[in-house]
């Protein structure tokens, strides 16, 4: 199992910063030899399922992914500070297990979003965890940068 956790600054608003980072099809763009198809109509939100497909033609594997808990940034809440955004993924596919839970914050200028992640590649040796680890947050982080804009700057773990 490999965890890893990102967290990027953007002076987007916690909103435009939420809507850019649960836009699902938007990931693919970003991430080499991978789309994304969303299996369900409508607007995000919980219960949302799509699959993320990367690979070149029949060579590849298919991650899918269901939103298990959406919770958009809202307005003032206790103590008058505005509330954060959860969106919590639960990966069930043959080949990539885990989670994945990005929050959206608002700041006083701007947004802090945190992408966590855990990863289980079936037939990976644990030894491998380090360098999965650092491979995703590699491709998230050149990710969230892309979703975010030029507005982001990278800080964290």
């Amino acid at each position: 199992m490999s965890v890893f956790r990102l967290e990027r600054r953007t002076d987007l608003s916690a909103a435009e910063a939420w809507r850019r980072v649960t836009d699902w099809r938007a990931h693919a763009v970003g991430v080499p030899l991978t789309r994304v198809r969303v299996l369900t109509p409508g607007p995000p939100g919980a219960g949302t399922r799509f699959t993320a497909r990367t690979g070149l033609g029949p060579l590849g594997f298919d991650d899918p992914m269901a939103v298990v808990r959406w919770e958009p940034p809202r307005g003032a809440g206790p103590g008058g500070r505005p509330e954060a955004g959860l969106c919590r993924l639960e990966k069930y596919g043959r080949v990539v297990r885990g989670w994945a839970e990005i929050a959206v914050y608002a700041e006083e200028v701007g947004a802090r979003v945190t992408w966590a992640e855990e990863l289980r590649v079936r037939g990976l040796p644990r030894w491998c965890d380090p360098l999965l680890a650092r491979a995703g947050r590699w491709v998230f982080g050149r990710e969230l940068k892309r979703l975010l804009g030029r507005e982001a700057s990278a800080r964290g773990t």
